[in-house]
């Protein structure tokens, strides 16, 4: 799970044997959005934790 996420991310390389279509591009690209606004969202749920 968090080699996949390393990838979404960019910080990993992709795996060259991994199969790839247009739908599994889309799919990964919904994910990294998705994983993206929900590190944003804890950031600010954390952020107003501190201030109170």
């Amino acid at each position: 799970m968090w080699k996949q996420i390393l990838t979404y991310f960019y910080i990993r390389k992709k795996d060259p044997n991994a199969p790839s279509n247009i739908n599994i591009k889309f799919m990964h690209g919904m994910n990294r959005i998705s994983l993206f606004i929900f590190l944003v969202g804890i950031i600010v749920m954390i952020i107003r934790l501190l201030r109170n």
